[in-house]
């Protein structure tokens, strides 16, 4: 009896020793929630907003390229017609800024389906290039179409107020309305993602023809997923349209779609996170090197080389893949 080793100690520290996932996500998300409160005291409001918009836009994009595994060229139409849309309905319509968002998300969500109509039925480069082509055909109806003002763009959008009742004229009422609006949007993608219906979009991410052979209609939850994507770029753009009070040609150009598949990669294609890092990388850098005597694509295109080079998941997504991201219960393309 006393040479005996009781080994169920050191089974049992080992097992305390161990990071508890849930917890770590949950202190980081109120690390988040609360830097996202204070940041308005310490940094430009509008950049914030700017940058949760692209935010949001990122996020947008990723749920159809890191989730569906389709590549869109095209994505800029969705987010810069909702500008237009909301900055047309707050206006000339006089509607509240509430409803002009809805609009502008009904709007992107209608073009999305007639886009995403033709593009599904092809894959690969090919997909990629018809969402290209159909959105410079909108580019062109927005530089033709009476009520964008071709190159003048629509200026002197009201901010409103907020049913009717907060004045979105004050900045802070302003940021905290993006914010408030960023984080449903990041919540509508999170339960999206985690749904039943989003487990199947990436079972055709990773497995198209097995889908296909389980007996789901592919072509259908593609469509969904395109404009669920859609809708929620509207989304972003809307905002955009209501914090820069003006929507014009530079937000529906193909240039801007390139934007965001770089914010994408950039912070790492499938996670949740990513998208959000990249947007803040890629706004950072246009908005503290506008000035600079190096020209900022120039700046943004090395960036992009060496995170490729280094980081081929991306940033956050080669974090996620370390042993690190690992232990703290984190997945890429989970």
């Amino acid at each position: 009896m006393s040479n005996s080793v009781d080994t169920s100690l050191p089974t049992l520290s080992k097992t305390q020793a161990q990071p508890n996932p849930t917890f770590i996500k949950t202190v980081l998300i109120a690390i988040g929630l609360a830097a996202l409160i204070a940041a308005p005291m310490f940094v430009y409001p509008i950049f914030l907003m700017k940058l949760l918009c692209f935010a949001l836009f990122a996020c947008a994009f990723n749920l159809l390229l890191g989730y569906t595994g389709l590549l869109s060229f095209g994505h800029a139409a969705f987010f810069g017609g909702a500008a237009y849309f909301t900055a047309h309905a707050v206006k000339e319509w006089g509607v509240t800024p509430e409803i002009g968002l809805i609009i502008g998300m009904l709007g992107a969500a209608l073009l999305g389906l007639v886009i995403g109509f033709f593009a599904i039925r092809r894959q690969g480069i090919y997909f990629a290039m018809i969402t290209l082509a159909l959105s410079q055909m909108f580019y062109f109806f927005c530089l033709q179409a009476p009520f964008t003002h071709g190159e003048d763009g629509l200026q002197g959008v009201p901010r409103g107020y907020l049913f009717g009742l907060l004045d979105l004229n004050i900045q802070l009422n302003m940021y905290y309305t993006v914010s408030v609006v960023f984080l449903l949007g990041i919540f509508v993608i999170w339960r999206f993602v985690n749904s039943p219906f989003g487990m199947i979009l990436k079972s055709i991410r990773e497995n198209e023809q097995r889908a296909i052979s389980l007996g789901y209609n592919v072509q259908r939850y593609k469509l969904g997923a395109f404009v669920m994507s859609a809708a929620l770029a509207g989304l972003a753009g809307g905002l955009k349209a209501l914090v820069f009070q003006f929507a014009t040609l530079t937000d529906v150009t193909w240039q801007m779609s390139g934007e965001v598949i770089l914010m994408t990669l950039l912070g790492g294609i499938g996670t949740m996170t990513g998208p959000i890092f990249g947007a803040g990388l890629v706004v950072t850098l246009q908005n503290y090197l506008a000035t600079s005597d190096v020209p900022v694509t120039i700046i943004t295109g090395v960036v992009f080389m060496a995170c490729v080079l280094v980081f081929r998941r991306g940033i956050i997504g080669e974090f996620y893949a370390s042993r690190l991201g690992k232990k703290l219960g984190f997945t890429h393309r989970k």
